[in-house]
């Protein structure tokens, strides 16, 4: 099969594709035939070198696909050959077969398109994480979503006004806002044109925000926490940005603010069946109509690193995934 290798800790550019041995399924795993893989900023982190966890050396990228059961190994229930899956899978993505754990593999609906489906886990999983074990949204809320065009950020806006959220869409550029808009922003805010901290007090009446969903970083967040209420949040999501802010404390002291951080992979790890309920949550949401994932662009695995491209230079509206 042919499968994305990154050799060495270096630029994105130095990735290759390759021929390489099928995998096998072991004890409780499967084998899927991959469709689509979705891709993440956290994939270019971890082939550079600059994640929290450093894969052994060769490996593969890639953290979640969809596709179809091509081999069930022994102890596996529920699952057989041809049935249409998803799976978060950290590693091994980017290649035309993938081998997991069965409890990392879930049955998708029929009708929904394999991009679609790639597209979901990890952006969507993170968000409903976030809003709903860490920031605890309640329905009347105002959310402020920084990045909110993108893949996080579009999945932030619809879950949002799903549970009933007053979504304020922040980002860069028409194009963005305009994708923050199909995604169910109620509002939108330029932060290139308009001063973020400004804006959001003007939008809320003065009161503040009640959470914001921060997937940027650099010079936004402090702006965003300082337009935050009382007893407002302030979700830790990445840094697409680059930088790293230095929050000043006395602002989560000022209205009794919160900083909350969100690392939804660990947290599933820890919580499998909170996790497990989540994405069937995320799966009726899909059926009901209240939430689709935006897939701007599509990439053969050969040309991974125009995906990470679109990522780097923020060309990507919702998400961007690669097909075999």
């Amino acid at each position: 099969m042919r499968a994305v290798i990154c050799k060495e800790f270096a630029p994105y550019k130095n990735l290759t594709v390759e021929e390489v041995a099928d995998p096998q399924a072991g004890q409780g795993q499967v084998v899927i035939d991959v469709k689509a893989a979705g891709v993440n900023f956290p994939d270019i982190l971890l082939v550079e070198g600059k994640y929290q966890m450093k894969p052994r050396l060769p490996f593969t990228p890639g953290g979640e696909v969809s596709g179809t059961i091509a081999a069930v190994g022994d102890g596996v229930e529920g699952f057989k050959e041809g049935d249409r899956v998803v799976a978060a899978t950290l590693l091994d993505g980017f290649a035309e077969k993938v081998v997991t754990a069965a409890n990392q593999v879930a049955p998708i609906p029929e009708n929904m398109p394999f991009d679609e489906a790639a597209a979901l886990i990890t952006t969507y999983a993170t968000t409903i994480h976030a809003l709903k074990q860490r920031a605890e949204l309640k329905s009347g809320e105002t959310l402020v979503v920084l990045g909110a065009g993108g893949g996080v950020g579009t999945a932030a806006c619809q879950l949002g006004k799903a549970y009933g959220a007053r979504v304020i869409g922040c980002a860069r550029g028409e194009e963005k806002l305009a994708a923050a808009k199909q995604a169910g922003a109620d509002e939108l805010v330029d932060y290139d044109s308009e001063d973020l901290k400004a804006r959001l007090k003007e939008l809320t009446g003065g009161k503040g925000a009640d959470v914001v969903y921060d997937a940027v970083g650099g010079g936004y967040s402090e702006q965003a926490m300082r337009a935050l209420g009382w007893g407002g949040r302030f979700l830790v999501i990445g840094f697409a940005a680059g930088d790293i802010p230095k929050m000043p404390l006395n602002l989560a002291l000022l209205n009794s603010r919160d900083i909350r951080g969100v690392f939804w992979g660990a947290w599933a790890g820890q919580f499998p069946q909170e996790n497990g309920r989540n994405m069937a949550e995320l799966f009726e949401l899909y059926v009901a109509g209240r939430i689709k994932p935006m897939v701007s662009a599509s990439y053969p695995l050969e040309e991974v690193t125009n995906a990470f491209d679109d990522l780097v230079q923020r060309r990507v509206k919702g998400k961007v995934v690669l097909t075999t």
